[in-house]
């Protein structure tokens, strides 16, 4: 069993971050793109649709201090994350840094943990497009029917009649759309990108400038929700929310709240997936990614304090008034003279989630592709397009497996199991640069996250208990539907994965001296 965790050499993973030519992918990314693409992940869904789930479902007015026990897991991983991407800047995020600490076991653990994060986080954002596309349809009085627009899993009363959820077409329908714009190459992905995400931070700041006159301070009374809460009841009298368990009130209320949104500060480390195409990689991956988690935690909080204020969290609770579209509904319903504001909220939330998908399916595309070319993952994933240069192969894996689930799976679960392997992936992350620093501690590192002495590294500690706390206050349905996913993982593993490996076959191919020297010293000519 000892094998299974033998660490890939950080020589290798170096001589694969310094090469170049054919089937290696194309230094395209600076500073700002990276930025543009961390803003581009983190400001979707998780703003959109799970500020108002965690208000109704744990934190209440108090949204805003689950993000920000959020955001401080979130610095703690995120500064770990800097210190890898500058270091080992190649494709494969926390599966790479993994790899090379703490070996090929708890690679894979991570790896399958992170189809999770991202092959489950674009599903969930596909699925909140598809609602949002909805209520912009109802703008021009038409909409899709109900069981072209939802899973089979899903059923509710419309029109006095019970519909079921055949197929959510739309959701599938932008998966298909943007897995071909990320064949296409990834600098027009990030053209794209770049563009949406100037016009979504502008109309995230409009509600925020022009709803702040209209918070009704008693909305913010009680700040967290009251241990005695009254469930919710829907216009038919019936309970759709409860708050007797401890992650649904008070200060347990505002861990529960985290856990929920935490989905939404994925796109920080989506960042690293990216670090093999950045043009230089020691200085860009961490303005990368600190500074988009650092400019979408100011948005977060502001835009939490305002939603909660213009309506009540209660009315969140109750799926028939702000349950799919909370935002929208906030504006007709407390904002009167603005519903020029709703459409275009809803119109700018459509090319926002649109590229909360580009990046997360870029993302889960570059951990594939890591993970094929060491064999863990079938040979194809790792194989480029001879024209574009982007692991089309990969694309179009996701594209099934993504675009399956989006059309067949509610939205709720695939977000909460998104929240799961993001907090595993920032666990184990951290815990990563703790080890790094013990055994390997002369190695040059461009970024270093302060306090983590190999002595007393308390970031990395930080990272470790803030995140596991929050995974600990997930609900027991998505732990267990978690902990089966795993176990999968495992079985995956040793059926194939462990068969497969490069690393178990004594395939490494150690660069040259000059090679790796190439790569250690300062790029002079990209600064």
């Amino acid at each position: 069993m000892a094998n299974i965790f033998a660490k890939k050499p950080l020589a290798q993973l170096l001589g694969e971050a310094n090469s170049t030519g054919h089937g290696t992918l194309k230094r395209t990314l600076g500073a700002g793109n990276l930025v543009a693409l961390g803003v581009g992940a983190i400001i979707g869904a998780g703003l959109f649709v799970r500020t108002a789930a965690a208000a109704a479902q744990a934190s209440g007015p108090g949204v805003t201090l689950a993000f920000v026990v959020a955001a401080i897991g979130c610095v703690f991983a995120g500064l770990c994350y800097a210190e890898f991407a500058a270091m080992i800047p190649i494709a494969g995020s926390a599966y790479t840094y993994a790899y090379t600490t703490m070996g090929e076991f708890v690679a894979w653990v991570i790896g399958w943990a992170l189809i999770m994060e991202y092959a489950l986080g674009a599903a969930t954002v596909s699925i909140a497009w598809s609602e949002y596309l909805n209520k912009l349809l109802e703008v021009f009085g038409t909409s899709i029917p109900y069981n072209l627009s939802h899973s089979p899993f899903e059923s509710a009363v419309v029109n006095g009649v019970t519909e079921h959820g055949l197929i959510n077409l739309p959701a599938l329908l932008i998966i298909v759309a943007l897995s071909l714009l990320l064949i296409k190459g990834t600098q027009e992905s990030a053209m794209f990108n770049a563009v949406v995400v100037v016009l979504k931070v502008a109309i995230v700041l409009v509600f925020i400038a022009v709803g702040w006159q209209f918070i009704n301070p008693a909305n913010h009374t009680p700040y967290l929700i009251p241990e005695n809460a009254e469930p919710v009841k829907n216009a038919a009298g019936t309970v759709v929310r409860e708050y007797t368990e401890w992650n649904k009130h008070g200060w347990g209320g505002i861990l529960g709240g985290a856990a929920i949104v935490f989905f939404a500060f994925i796109g920080f480390d989506a960042v690293s997936t990216a670090a093999q195409e950045a043009k230089n990689p020691k200085r860009d991956m961490p303005i990368g990614i600190l500074g988009s988690l650092a400019v979408c935690t100011v948005l977060y909080i502001l835009f939490g304090h305002v939603l909660t204020g213009v309506a009540n969290w209660r009315e969140f609770a109750d799926p028939a008034l702000g349950g799919e579209a909370s935002v929208t509904y906030a504006i007709k319903a407390h904002m009167p003279g603005y519903e020029w504001l709703s459409t275009a909220v809803t119109v700018a939330i459509l090319l926002g989630f649109s590229s909360v998908i580009l990046v997360m399916l870029m993302g889960q595309s570059r951990v594939f592709f890591s993970m094929a070319k060491d064999g863990l993952m079938p040979k194809a994933f790792s194989e480029l397009h001879p024209r574009f240069g982007t692991p089309y192969k990969s694309n179009i894996a996701l594209l099934i497996f993504v675009g399956g689930f989006a059309a067949f799976v509610p939205g709720s679960l695939a977000g909460d199991l998104t929240s799961f392997g993001t907090l595993l992936a920032f666990v184990l992350v951290s815990a990563g640069v703790w080890i790094m620093r013990r055994s390997d501690p002369e190695q040059h590192r461009p970024f270093r996250a302060p306090l983590s002495s190999p002595v007393f590294p308390f970031v990395p500690i930080m990272g470790i208990l803030v995140c596991t706390l929050m995974i600990l206050a997930l609900d027991a349905f998505t732990l267990k539907v978690a902990m089966g996913w795993m176990v999968l993982g495992f079985i995956v593993y040793f059926l194939y994965g462990k068969r497969n490996s490069m690393l178990q076959k004594g395939i490494v191919v150690v660069p040259t001296e000059m090679e790796e020297q190439a790569f250690i010293e300062p790029d002079v000519h990209n600064r």
